[in-house]
């Protein structure tokens, strides 16, 4: 299968660093609350991720709230039960938001509900969205921040190229009706998050290059966070064959991990073709390193054959978060290395904690690949990554 993308939508967890709520059963017909004085306003607000001021359209003044009976941490709940009908059949529920509802997106703008069920139709149609709500909690009295990743495919060109945001979405809250009466998008891959913005826009067209993935396995993983610069993904554990290579653009012990698959093993069993190869460097010099195939993912240590080699081994990666550059082109050692440690230092710069060493993954057959459409990837384990912002 061509995409390995895990797409579940999930409570947070304790490592995430934040808390749970629980999910309402019942769904409401309509959001009702006593009527209330309230006033609409502007507010600047600073996001996490560019340190830059961008505008918060229309959202209810959050400095000194009346006396309301909006329940805001069971609209919390709602939100984690409807977001993820986001774009599937069922669709969200239109009596939770105002008809004059305001949304902004760096890109794209609305003022109607309408509009923006509009929006969520045209997107399903063209894109084919995927959306994982993250997280979903309260950041004002009449604010709810939601933080989410979408994945879609863009169906209307030949190569269907897949373009990844991941952000927040601020909500604001009308004290009046209790519904949502905003919703603002900001992308952590842009430092302009204004509507219209020319960053935006070109964030979107250069994702829809062509990368060829070949079609078959590969390690599943969900995307978390999307900056500028890299992917921060969370990898389920996979399997790998491996022996010691030369470099990390290096072939050398290839073919022996490719004949353990092709049956030279105890069972003389063929197993089926993954991608992608990695390479690994286990030092800070990049030096040590080990060429890899991974297994498909219905195998597990006990199923599969021993190697005949001794120089071969089985090995279980446990998995866990990455953060991720990918690049085209042949991927040869002076490029990697330059590839590498540009990343790192964006990891670095952005508060990060890169672990030693790194992953080269090549998805590609070299020989039948043109090399300006090659997807390559730099992989750098991190100590640890919180979503909780």
């Amino acid at each position: 299968m061509a995409s390995a993308h895990t797409h579940q939508n999930f409570r947070p967890i304790a490592a995430s660093g934040v808390s749970s709520h629980k999910l309402s059963t019942t769904r409401p017909t309509r959001l009702h609350f006593p009527p209330r004085s309230f006033k609409l306003r502007s507010i600047a607000v600073k996001t996490n991720q560019n340190l830059k001021w961008a505008v918060r359209l229309s959202l209810v003044d959050q400095s000194s709230p009346p006396q309301s009976t909006v329940d805001v941490e069971w609209l919390v709940g709602f939100l984690y039960d409807d977001l993820p009908h986001l774009f599937d059949d069922q669709g969200i529920d239109r009596t939770a938001y105002d008809e004059q509802v305001k949304f902004r997106d760096p890109i794209t703008k609305h003022d109607t509900i309408s509009g923006y069920l509009f929006n969520i139709s045209m997107l399903k149609m063209v894109f084919r969205p995927d959306y994982q709500l993250h997280w979903v909690k309260q950041t004002g009295p009449y604010e709810i921040t939601t933080r989410w990743t979408m994945v879609m495919k863009f169906m209307l060109l030949p190569w269907k190229p897949e373009l990844v945001f991941t952000g927040t979405s601020v909500m604001g809250i009308n004290p009046e009706t209790g519904k949502f009466c905003s919703h603002l998008d900001l992308w952590d891959s842009i430092k302009n998050n204004d509507y219209f913005s020319l960053e935006g826009f070109l964030d979107v067209l250069k994702q829809l290059r062509i990368y060829k993935t070949p079609d078959l396995e590969t390690p599943k993983y969900q995307i978390l966070k999307r900056t500028a610069n890299y992917e921060v993904r969370r990898y389920s554990p996979f399997i790998v064959v491996e022996t010691n290579g030369d470099k990390l653009s290096g072939s050398t012990g290839f073919n022996d991990v490719a004949g353990y698959i092709f049956g030279k093993n105890s069972k003389t069993e063929k197993i089926p073709m993954t991608t992608p190869v990695f390479t690994q460097a286990y030092d800070n010099e990049l030096k040590k390193v080990s060429i890899q195939i991974v297994l498909p993912l219905d195998k597990d240590m006990s199923s599969l054959p021993d190697p005949n080699q001794e120089t071969l081994d089985l090995r279980k990666v446990e998995g866990g978060i990455a953060a991720v550059l990918k690049f085209s082109g042949k991927p040869i050692e002076d490029i990697v290395r330059e590839k590498e440690k540009e990343l790192r230092t964006s990891l670095i710069r952005d508060g990060l904690r890169p672990k030693i060493g790194c992953l080269l993954a090549r998805y590609n057959d070299p020989s039948r690949t043109w090399s300006f459409i090659m997807r390559n990837e730099v992989l750098i384990w991190l100590e640890e990554f919180s979503l909780d912002s």
